[in-house]
């Protein structure tokens, strides 16, 4: 009896889940929403995702366009990085027409978008989430009267695939064989890589009421009261390079998924992923304040924003959550890690691939994993590390006959990599490899994921440092991402290996283990050549100051001067993310990556240099220059979806950086300490953050008024000391219980 009861009251409350979670005509205030369907893929259409799969939605009234992805469609291979392909796309076309009374939003806090309008008197309603424990994105179509939808469903596929269509399942099938990354742009009927996945997807069509029925390769339905699509793609990728990176044809996991979702019932499906999803999104919350501003359309917010006035703080929180929202979409634990795009593109000649850019852009992606309370999203960088080690340190050997492994700019799924070798990108990735395990205090990581990696790259260091007369310790010729001359010992490549050593004998002493290797380590470090300030104050970018150039790049002046206005600060990464240089222990070198910074400040670079120029002055305890970037990436750089772009495409990492610099403005703990609003600007005078995480396995809650802390907690799972620095004071306290 008891049995029965909680099963019918659980029924009824999944029964009201979507009613008690969203009401379309009153937006949440972390939903972006519209008053008209999308046009534009890049700059209008909305992003869902599970990591796996991930679409972009029109929202169209008599036309639905739905494009899709999904992570490991790649070609290339351990040799060349290929690029990233775009998979397909569903349109749903209904026999009413266009009406009114639109709205369509994406609901941050239930990562689930929405379409309502009015059309013939009957109000239509859709509702789209991808799901991560199903493995799935469904699609769900209601009307307010019985039997009002009728309309037909097709798939479409961008690699010449076969489509089929049977028992309400529309299938697309098909190979990579022969697609070559030429030219600029997936080609067929070229020298084939050594690696050609396969590939499928499937569209299931469910129906309640009317009928359904196969027509050619679409279907077809009629009179229906509801319609649901369950849509799942896959290849045959096996994340193992001793497996030649192919494992199963994708056909049984792609119908298991399928068939399992359509069998359950919608709204259990719905509360999983509610369960799954704010299980990582509703860890932290922001306030910024708020105006009458957040009450207009995303679009309007958008165009009306005023970079030199706070009128619209809720914007930024908005901005702020959407960030960690793409970091969930995108970068799920069993996945692969979030590209240039995140998982959503629709070319199969995506801007600069699409790929793995390892000069800034992957790490930037990750940044604000673990600050933000992400730590699990982290497990697909570590992992893809983790699966390239063997390929990369064959190519290193090849190459430089040097041990431990590099990588070049352009990286690939496989560990294929091309554009050109940046000798200090491998120490970068793996700066982020070891910041997640001072931010979780996972052992067994740092063991069996982490150090062995950082020992690798340090071994190539330990053999490639090159000896000064005055007995400093240099770096071989290098570029300094992105521009200038190819010389020796670039501050990039000094200030990365200096961290990296720093990073690897911390974790040996962590985990007691080579302790001859680390004496080597410590000795080497003592000697590296350190930064440098040049005439006009500035930190150097090259090892020498250079006034001998005026390359094509510069606007005008010489390359070393203020005048240089480059959209890349690479001579910076001992600020951030680095710990070599900062306001507490080199307050000249501070200052000196102040002046270097303020003489590049360029309003018109991309959307990621903003978010850059965000962290870097909130390292330096500048919270008002950070605002000024985060205002001018929203009014100069963000397209009215809110995805951030460049002059030719949309880049995920602005979206996450701009995360990590909120993140970095509002709590830092790089230097052993919890700092409490190290670079709260102006115009943020009252506010709160909850469940932002410090370094060390701390979750920190405050709240200021007037530009102070008025409220703190910091806990940890283990109460423990930990120096505190808040409103202008230090001192040690002990943690809570987390």
């Amino acid at each position: 009896m008891k049995k029965t009861l909680l099963s019918a009251l659980l029924l009824t409350t999944l029964s009201l889940l979507p009613e008690l979670h969203a009401n379309p005509s009153t937006p949440s205030s972390l939903s972006l929403w519209y008053q008209q369907p999308a046009t534009n893929w890049q700059a209008e259409a909305l992003p869902i995702g599970n990591g796996h799969l991930g679409a972009m939605i029109f929202g169209g009234m008599q036309k639905e366009h739905i494009q899709f992805n999904e992570e490991t469609l790649w070609i290339g291979d351990e040799q060349e990085t290929g690029s990233y392909q775009a998979f397909g796309d569903v349109f749903v076309e209904f026999a009413q027409p266009d009406g009114t009374n639109y709205r369509r939003a994406l609901d941050l806090e239930r990562g689930m978008h929405t379409v309502t309008y009015q059309s013939g008197g009957v109000t239509y309603r859709r509702e789209a989430f991808a799901s991560y424990p199903a493995k799935v994105m469904v699609f769900r179509f209601t009307a307010d009267k019985p039997g009002a939808l009728t309309g037909a469903v097709t798939l479409t596929d961008m690699h010449e695939g076969k489509i089929t269509a049977d028992n309400q399942t529309i299938t697309a099938a098909g190979s990579l064989k022969g697609y070559i990354f030429k030219g600029g742009s997936a080609k067929k009927d070229q020298p084939p890589y050594a690696i050609a996945l396969n590939y499928e997807s499937q569209l299931l069509v469910k129906n309640e009421g009317g009928s359904v029925k196969i027509d050619g390769d679409k279907i077809v339905f009629t009179n229906a009261s509801t319609i649901t699509l369950f849509l799942s793609a896959g290849t045959d990728f096996l994340q193992d390079h001793t497996k030649h990176w192919q494992g199963d044809a994708p056909h049984a996991k792609v119908s298991s998924r399928i068939q399992a979702a359509a069998k359950r019932n919608y709204d259990e499906l719905l509360a999983e992923h509610l369960r799954d999803y704010q299980n990582l999104f509703n860890r932290v919350s922001l306030d910024l304040g708020s105006s009458p501003a957040a009450d207009l359309p995303t679009n309007v917010r958008v165009k009306n924003f005023d970079k030199k006035e706070e009128r619209d703080p809720q914007l930024k929180t908005l901005l702020f959550q959407y960030g960690r929202y793409l970091t969930i979409a995108s970068s799920r634990q069993g996945g692969v890690p979030t590209n240039l795009q995140g998982k959503w593109n629709n070319s199969n000649n995506p801007f600069t691939r699409s790929d793995y850019h390892t000069n800034i852009d992957l790490q930037m992606c990750y940044w604000q994993t673990d600050v933000a309370n992400l730590s699990e999203c982290f497990e697909p960088y570590a992992e893809w590390i983790e699966s390239i080690r063997a390929v990369r340190t064959a190519d290193t050997l090849k190459t430089f006959n040097k041990p431990g492994w590099l990588i070049q700019g352009e990286s690939g799924l496989f560990g294929g990599t091309t554009w050109a070798w940046v000798l200090g990108d491998s120490a970068w990735l793996l700066q982020n490899s070891y910041d997640h395990y001072r931010y979780t205090g996972d052992k067994e990581y740092l063991r069996n994921r982490a150090y062995p990696a950082m020992k690798e790259v340090c071994d190539y260091w330990v053999a490639s440092l090159i000896s000064k007369p005055d007995g400093t310790l240099t770096t071989p010729v290098d570029v300094s991402p992105e521009h200038g001359p190819n010389e020796e010992g670039t501050a990039y490549d000094r200030q990365l290996v200096w961290d990296l050593f720093n990073n690897t004998i911390e974790a040996s002493t962590i985990l007691g283990v080579d302790a001859e290797f680390r004496k080597i380590l410590i000795e080497k470090q003592a000697r590296i050549l350190p930064p440098k300030i040049g005439s006009w104050g500035q930190l150097l970018e090259w090892q020498e100051e250079r006034k001998d150039e005026k390359p094509w790049f510069v606007k005008e002046g010489l390359l070393d001067s203020p005048q240089n206005l480059h959209r890349h600060l690479s001579h910076l990464v001992g600020l951030y993310p680095g710990r070599q240089i900062s306001m507490q222990k080199t307050p000249a070198l501070a200052e000196a990556a102040r002046v270097s910074l303020i003489a590049r400040t360029d309003w018109a670079h991309d959307g990621w240099a903003k978010s850059n120029k965000m962290l870097l002055c909130a390292r330096l305890q500048d919270g008002d220059r950070a605002n000024e970037f985060a205002s001018s990436l929203i009014k100069n750089r963000l397209s009215p979806n809110l995805l951030s772009y460049n002059a030719q495409a949309f880049l995920v990492d602005a979206s996450c950086g701009y995360t990590a610099g909120i993140c970095e403005m509002l709590l830092q703990s790089h230097l052993d300490e919890i700092h409490l609003l190290p670079a709260l600007p102006k115009v943020w005078p009252t506010g709160s953050v909850k469940g932002l995480r410090a370094r060390g396995n701390f979750t920190v809650d405050l709240e200021w008024k007037d530009g102070k802390v008025t409220h703190y907690r910091i806990a940890s799972p283990e109460p423990r000391e930990v120096t505190l620095r808040i409103n202008g004071e230090t001192k040690t306290i002990r943690s809570e219980r987390l």
